[in-house]
């Protein structure tokens, strides 16, 4: 058993994950609706997934984790008529520049209406769903156990679900299962008409086909948790396990926190949207992880200029101290550093992690130590950090197409030689000339180096 520890949403308290099954570990969380660019905070649970994927796969054989793509939605089919922008693959691509590996599944709400359509009928035999005016809706007061993960009251649930107030509805709380659609509009058919699903129902669907039920964690946005995962824990309680007990869907709830932009709510009223597509065109994806990271999961963050900053320092920190190990060969299998892992399984607590991780890479620069630097790489792995060449990091030797060279090149010779006859005037004018050219000298034992500032 491994001493990974999570805050678990359902029993809103800090346990030890204890699997149903050790021989395969399950994870769901809920991805994109795609019709539009990500924004950061879709960044943040991709990110945070992503950690918490390879930490269970350093110490299980087998684990599966599906995040799934919601590509049927009323906001969908109005940018699908302006644009058709294949968003899925964009978003796929934006993740994939932050360090994010691809979800061992990806399923598609519109390969698995008939999934849906199975639980809807379920739902209805067992008297917790009515059909009415060619909808379907969950009967809320037919699952007593609602709210249990939200731990919203009555009157909170109803003023927080944002749900249409309708004459077809039994309780006001009641959320849609089926919708009808317009002859023009995307739909199925179905034993109520010719439709669509309504948002919930889809990843109760996604999570049971492809994971079995029950499976081991759930989650994604604390925005999320109401009332959408409140919704499919009553969808999937009520259809396939014990409306009694609430884990007989997923055993463990984890919601990383909402993202702010410069002390802000983002929202498109402010006009501070940040999307995760344009940081990537003006940013190293590895600084913007480590952002995504600099704070515990659970608590929010907040988006500044100042905060990729100083990621980045701490990067150019941890790499300045890989590069002085370069020549220190360290075994390709080591464990990750102790320290660093025990951080990790703290819940995820990634900004200990990190912090452990720059001493010990400063420990192993001094040292020359051929067991830390293993160990440094090993942990570096499961954040998702020091994936980089050093030097290129830091920019040694590496030009772009605005740079010649071999003109830096010579202009470097010139200098060792204007130094070599004591011209330091000279070697002075070089220097500054490198300089303006966004060229740093280093001088060392084997002579001077250049790189890109």
């Amino acid at each position: 058993m491994t001493s990974l520890k999570l805050y678990n949403s359902l029993t809103r308290k800090k346990e030890g994950f204890e699997p149903i099954d050790p021989s395969h570990i399950r994870i769901y969380a809920c991805g994109p609706t795609v019709y539009s660019f990500a924004h950061i905070g879709n960044a943040r649970m991709a990110v945070v997934f992503d950690v918490l994927a390879n930490i269970l796969r350093a110490e299980y054989k087998k684990v599966t984790y599906v995040s799934n793509i919601t590509d049927v939605d009323d906001k969908i089919m109005i940018a699908a008529k302006e644009t058709n922008t294949k968003y899925t693959d964009i978003y796929n691509a934006d993740m994939a520049s932050l360090g994010v590996n691809a979800p061992d599944i990806q399923p598609r709400a519109t390969a698995h209406i008939p999934q849906m359509i199975e639980i809807i009928e379920t739902l209805m035999t067992k008297g917790h769903a009515y059909a009415a005016d060619g909808h379907v809706l969950f009967n809320v007061p037919s699952f007593e156990k609602y709210g249990g993960l939200s731990g919203r009251s009555r009157d909170e649930q109803i003023a927080g679900a944002r749900v249409e107030v309708a004459s077809y509805k039994k309780d006001p709380a009641d959320f849609i299962l089926w919708k009808p659609s317009k002859q023009d509009e995307p739909g199925w058919d179905s034993p109520w008409g010719y439709g669509r699903p309504g948002w919930h129902i889809e990843c109760s669907a996604m999570a049971a086909e492809h994971l079995g039920l029950p499976f081991d964690i759930h989650g994604g946005g604390a925005d999320l948790k109401f009332p959408h995962h409140e919704n499919e824990i009553a969808q999937s309680c009520c259809a396939h396990g014990d409306k009694n007990d609430l884990s007989s869907f997923a055993k463990y709830w984890v919601h990383n926190g909402f993202v702010t932009v410069e002390g802000e709510k983002m929202s498109k009223s402010l006009g501070n949207v940040t999307l995760a597509h344009d940081l990537v065109k003006k940013h190293e994806g590895e600084t913007l992880r480590l952002t995504l990271l600099s704070a515990h999961y659970r608590q929010p963050l907040d988006w500044t200029e100042n905060a990729i900053t100083q990621s980045k320092k701490t990067l150019d920190r941890l790499y300045q101290y890989l590069r002085e190990l370069e020549d220190v060969k360290a075994d390709k299998n080591a464990s990750p550093a102790e320290s660093v892992l025990s951080a990790l399984q703290d819940d995820l607590n990634t900004p200990k992690a990190i912090s452990a991780l720059l001493a010990l890479a400063k420990e192993a620069a001094e040292t020359k130590s051929p067991t830390l630097k293993a160990q440094i790489y090993a942990a570096a792995k499961l954040i998702g950090i020091a994936q980089h060449n050093p030097d290129e990091w830091l920019g040694y030797g590496v030009s772009d197409d605005s740079m010649d060279e071999d003109h830096i090149n010579s202009l470097l010779q010139q200098r060792n030689e204007a130094k070599a006859n004591k011209n330091f005037a000279r070697a002075d004018e070089i220097r500054d000339e490198l300089t303006a050219m966004s060229i740093a000298i280093e001088d060392t034992p084997n002579g001077a180096i250049w790189k890109k500032i």
